[in-house]
């Protein structure tokens, strides 16, 4: 299909406007509508297993997932998709839209992803900043995934590729750290020590997820998966994923 290392040289360069920056702020906010609180992504199964039981092993599980799942999954892609939507390129949208799908190792992973994006679509239709196919833009995907909607969000407010990718990634690493504030005995301060810890990474992520080719993604996350799909059986649990 595609690779980006080329894709956004120029764009690497430039500026982020004020209003781009507030418009991503936005995007990112815990408080934005969406219910991302409700889920946390296979971690609840991981605490409940024993699998992660303090901060040290949080942060390591969260490095664990951040290189090999976000890095080679959701972050390479919300580029590809952020271009689609620059190109107007319903084709291109549906594919990866689709890809993310495939990659979805879990039904509770895939709802989320589906329930989130349907969620983003309908407070963007409320606020009509949804695609308009009569105004040159590409078609939204009949089950649109949430990285596809945010992709679609992030063009919209004119925020460049890579600070695309960087909201993204610590919207991510928030809800994370806050699912483990409510499910493990972490303190909120704990929570702040491993923001340090990781926001260098989430730039390295960044870094990496922009030079992959094509088939050099997909996740590879068995333990998360594992852990996903015995969440689904648990018998108390805090959230839906």
């Amino acid at each position: 299909m595609m690779t980006i290392t080329t894709m956004h040289t120029n764009e690497q360069a430039s500026t982020v406007s004020d209003l781009a920056l507030l418009g991503l702020m936005q995007l990112i906010s815990p408080a934005l509508p969406i219910g991302a609180f409700a889920w946390s992504q296979g971690l609840e199964s991981a605490f409940e297993l024993g699998w992660v039981n303090n901060e040290q092993e949080l942060g390591e599980w969260l490095e664990g997932v951040l290189a090999d799942g976000l890095t080679r999954c959701e972050l390479p892609v919300l580029a590809r998709l952020h271009t689609g939507w620059a190109n107007s390129d319903s084709e291109s949208i549906a594919y990866w839209n689709e890809w993310i799908h495939a990659n979805r190792e879990t039904s509770e992973l895939g709802d989320e992803d589906i329930r989130l994006g349907l969620a983003l679509v309908r407070l963007l239709t409320s606020l009509d900043l949804e695609p308009k196919a009569g105004q040159g833009h590409a078609q939204l995907p009949d089950e649109p995934g949430y990285v596809t909607v945010f992709a679609w969000a992030a063009y919209q407010r004119h925020i460049p590729i890579r600070q695309s990718l960087l909201g993204f990634a610590w919207a991510w690493l928030e809800n994370q750290l806050a699912a483990a504030c409510k499910a493990l005995p972490l303190g909120h301060t704990a929570a702040q020590r491993l923001n340090e810890q990781l926001r260098p990474q989430l730039v390295a992520a960044v870094d990496t997820a922009l030079m992959l080719d094509d088939e050099e993604l997909g996740p590879i996350m068995p333990s998360l998966a594992l852990g996903s799909a015995q969440h689904e059986t648990q018998y108390s649990r805090l959230f839906r994923s």
